[in-house]
C-alpha cells in the first residue's frame, strides 16, 4: 500500500486531493503494483483538528 497525501489549513480536503492530481504527486508510484491511496486532508486552525479528509 502506498500513499500520496496533501494537507491544507483552513482550505478543503477536495482542494488537497486536487493538488495531488494536478501536481502528479502519485507519479513516482505509477510502476508500483501495490494499491495507491490519494489522501486529501484539511485542518481547521480554530479547532486545531482535522476537519475533513477524502480518500481516492
Amino acid at each position: 500500500m502506498e500513499k500520496a497525501c496533501s494537507f491544507k489549513l483552513d482550505g478543503t480536503a477536495e482542494d488537497a486531493l486536487r493538488q495531488i492530481n494536478e501536481k502528479n504527486y502519485a507519479l513516482p508510484f505509477a510502476s508500483d503494483p501495490r494499491k495507491l491511496f490519494r489522501i486529501g486532508v484539511n485542518f481547521n486552525k480554530e479547532t486545531r483538528n482535522i476537519e475533513r479528509w477524502v480518500v481516492e
